[in-house]
């Protein structure tokens, strides 16, 4: 299956690095360029991407409101934020919009291409390191109640959202909990449903905005058992 990409950034030769990387991909094809946040939004609803690069500084309309009207349009839509700065308060107003990942601009070709790939198979990108600032932007701000479908976690599920917060990889939370790939995947579906959330980005964002894990990794209050192995 061909994924789809729209590339929004206001520096042409911006985009024209990105087209040239990205039609060396035999399965990814560049179907339309934006130079500014309405032109992103307008593209998205024309060209239906698969996979929308969105630079988070433009002009007319910034990436972050361009995310937002993108995704109130159609919440399918897959954003993945591209920025030369390594966190600001954009970027984490737009993983709460829904974004679906964050990528620094200078990051090696080889990431980028993996990154669009793991967005277009409805994955969400969001590295430790990003995961880091996210936690120091929560700290500062007080955390609301979880909500009460937490409380429909099983123990294990408990033990994978907990790892997913702290920016586990699937294969790094296999490793860490001695069970499967599939497992892990089958977890995070059901945490997902559960808590009626898009994808781990958002499960991120909702287990620092509530306080959710204290610093031993467990829900204030809720038991500590071994995990199973």
């Amino acid at each position: 299956m061909t994924i789809r990409v729209l590339v929004a950034d206001d520096q042409s030769m911006v985009r024209a690095g990105f087209r040239m990387l990205l039609s060396r991909e035999q399965e990814i094809e560049v179907v339309a360029e934006a130079s500014n946040g309405l032109e992103a939004v307008a593209a998205a609803a024309r060209f239906k991407p698969t996979v929308i690069l969105m630079d988070i500084r433009m002009p007319e309309l910034d990436g972050l409101q361009a995310t937002r009207r993108i995704l109130a349009a159609d919440d399918t839509a897959r954003i993945l934020i591209l920025t030369t700065f390594d966190f600001d308060q954009y970027v984490y107003e737009a993983l709460r919009a829904g974004a679906s990942g964050f990528l620094l601009k200078d990051e090696p070709p080889e990431q980028l291409l993996a990154a669009i790939r793991i967005v277009a198979g409805g994955d969400a990108l969001l590295s430790p390191a990003v995961t880091k600032r996210v936690i120091r932007q929560f700290a500062r701000i007080r955390p609301s109640s979880p909500p009460r479908e937490v409380g429909e976690l099983t123990e294990r599920e408990l033990d994978v959202f907990r790892l997913v917060a702290r920016g586990y990889s699937n294969a790094e939370i296999s490793r860490e909990l001695y069970i499967s790939d599939t497992t892990v995947k089958t977890h995070i579906t059901h945490i997902l449903q559960k808590l009626n959330l898009r994808d781990r980005v958002q499960a991120v964002v909702l287990a620092y905005e509530t306080g959710l894990f204290e610093a031993d990794g467990r829900p204030p209050g809720h038991r500590h058992e071994r995990p199973a192995r």
